[in-house]
């Protein structure tokens, strides 16, 4: 069975996967998730570490500027937006009462949050069962024959969870992100050495 070998596999290369992104507070990790949109984690992590030592609660992040967070991950992608977006998270988690919320709706209402940074904070901070689609699983789930090209993003995790055990979303969710990252990559992916090789739809077109 296709989703035994794909797990087993998965389990084989990451025991124990975790989010790639660096924080020490619930409300870097948002932040984070939220300006590692179209940019990688290790970009975020860089641009980021600076901003978070110098500035370590949410009333010190409060106090700049966009135009001084800007300077900070002006390195990042699409960063003039998310400067805007993560000056208006810090002034809504203030409002909040500084604590990120469980609760997916509150989160998607807020400055630059879509529903794949809300799965990722939920999944992350609480344990709770989500499945997050960003452009590995997107690839992935596709070459896994688990969904096809018609799928969008919103599509692609419906068929994921239906795929997979509630109980198992979230690490194969890492899992997958983590493989697409390392392995199965958008251009030039380790196909040669991929034992799900003879399950996927594209690895032809990489022999």
């Amino acid at each position: 069975m296709n989703k035994d070998l794909i797990i087993n596999e998965l389990n084989r290369l990451f025991p124990n996967p975790k989010c790639e992104l660096e924080y020490k507070k619930d409300y870097e990790l948002l932040l984070s998730v939220m300006l590692s949109a179209q940019t990688t984690d290790k970009s975020v992590n860089i641009a980021t570490k600076e901003l978070y030592e110098k500035y370590d609660t949410l009333e010190k992040l409060n106090e700049l500027s966009i135009d001084e967070i800007n300077n900070y991950i002006k390195r990042i992608g699409l960063h003039t937006t998310k400067s805007k977006n993560f000056k208006n998270i810090v002034s809504e988690l203030i409002s909040l009462g500084g604590s990120v919320p469980n609760d997916r709706e509150v989160l998607e209402s807020m400055s630059g949050v879509g529903r794949k940074t809300a799965s990722v904070v939920l999944a992350t901070l609480f344990n709770i069962p989500s499945f997050a689609v960003d452009t590995h699983v997107y690839r992935v789930s596709k070459r896994f024959g688990i969904t096809n090209k018609k799928d969008d993003v919103l599509k692609t995790e419906i068929k994921l969870k239906k795929y997979f055990d509630e109980n198992d979303w979230n690490r194969i969710n890492s899992q997958m992100v983590l493989f697409g990252r390392y392995y199965c990559t958008s251009k030039k992916p380790k196909c040669e050495n991929c034992n799900l090789k003879n399950i996927c739809k594209e690895s032809h077109k990489n022999l």
